[in-house]
């Protein structure tokens, strides 16, 4: 019996072997039919799901051709691709022709196809008014320029407090999220925020208070950054050396800084995209200090070798794990997630949880909904295992 036991699972893993596989990729050729005069025609970038928004992508540069239309050719897998022109930079993104914010230009991938597009405005050129800061006084900057050795560069890095944390004594789990610059205040992002902050203040009364520490990305680095694996299109992964930073200089600094409880099962990591790839991998690669993960709409087409890592180390994960994904986000989200769920659901002692919506797209807004259902599932006191007396 337990020899067929084995045999079963042993199945199941080469089967997962080779799941995750590169979904079909289409040509999609974007026809830029009007753009602002003054524009230079070699500055012109996209940021999307194809390159993790990143606005100078030199893969993604629009090259002038000597005569005929000015066009970006874009190989994309099939489902929603999202996207937006930059001129090399989030502070020269795209607007409408008075300057406005505008929402991320989709298309629903299925083929090769040919679509034309006008630019009307960049950001940078017009004097515009500066939004309202939305974050909370609970929100302040712990460091702003921390030497991170393992990659040599710095990075800036916030927390949010709990309410009573300067009236009380008391210590408190702590939660490291990624991409700090999308958290906590609409003022400084392009794509909206999660509204942390806010949904700390109306959770605490249910699941207590928690620090959170959220680390700025690293801009064109962060991909390579939140990546662990090399990549082909996009380069290097630095997701180890990253990892490290975070365990090693960015804890051992919370921890003499604030009134933390150090111990695993108070400290969590999340985040999403990229972000939610690199807070699984830092949860299976430390689970001596992790306790928890957010996984939120997980870049696992970016480092199908997360499954090696899995693999080898899935059966040592404990803790809790939340996987959230959106069925509107590509054709390939949903099941590369459920993918490494099933597998860690063979392998692991972990509690998981998982959510699928049908509707949802791969954005902040998303996100934000699901947020404080996945505070409430790692916060939750599990009953202790009952064990007889004699």
């Amino acid at each position: 019996m337990a020899h067929r036991v084995f045999m079963r699972k042993l199945f199941f893993l080469l089967l997962v072997l080779g799941a995750l596989p590169g979904a079909a990729q289409y040509n999609v050729v974007l026809e830029i039919d009007t753009i602002p005069h003054f524009t230079p025609m070699d500055s012109i970038f996209v940021a999307g799901t194809v390159n993790g928004w990143n606005p100078q992508s030199k893969d993604h540069q629009v090259i002038p051709p000597p005569d005929g239309p000015l066009q970006m050719l874009i190989n994309a897998p099939a489902g929603l691709l999202s996207f937006k022109f930059t001129r090399g930079s989030w502070n020269s993104v795209e607007t409408s022709a008075k300057g406005g914010d505008i929402e991320n230009r989709t298309i629903d991938v299925r083929g090769d196809t040919l679509v034309h597009v006008s630019i009307r405005g960049w950001k940078d050129r017009f004097v515009r008014k500066a939004k309202p800061r939305t974050a909370l006084p609970t929100v302040r900057v712990l460091r702003d320029s921390l030497w991170m050795p393992q990659l040599e560069r710095s990075r800036r890095v916030w927390v949010c407090l709990p309410k009573d944390y300067y009236q009380s004594k008391k210590r408190y789990p702590v939660l490291y999220l990624q991409d700090a610059q999308n958290l906590f205040d609409d003022s400084v992002t392009a794509f909206g925020e999660w509204g942390i902050d806010e949904a700390m203040d109306s959770l605490e009364r249910s699941v207590g208070g928690i620090i959170i520490v959220a680390i700025e990305h690293g801009g064109n680095k962060r991909i390579n950054e939140y990546s662990p694996y090399d990549m082909e299109r996009f380069g290097k992964g630095e997701g180890r050396a990253y990892t490290d930073f975070l365990v090693q200089t960015l804890k051992p600094l919370v921890d003499r800084t604030l009134r933390t409880r150090r111990d695993r099962s108070n400290t969590f990591i999340a985040g999403s995209s990229m972000g939610g790839l690199i807070s699984l991998y830092a949860h299976l690669r430390y689970p001596q200090v992790f306790g928890a993960s957010g996984v939120f709409s997980p870049a696992f087409w970016v480092a199908p070798d997360i499954r090696k890592d899995v693999l080898r180390q899935g059966n040592s994960l404990t803790g809790k794990v939340f996987f959230y994904a959106g069925e509107a986000e590509s054709e390939t989200m949903v099941p590369d997630m459920l993918t490494i769920f099933n597998l860690l659901h063979q392998l692991s002692k972990a509690k998981m949880e998982t959510v699928i919506r049908a509707d949802a797209r791969h954005t902040e807004a998303a996100w934000r909904k699901e947020f404080p259902g996945f505070i409430r599932f790692i916060m939750k006191k599990e009953p202790k295992p009952f064990t007889p007396r004699f």
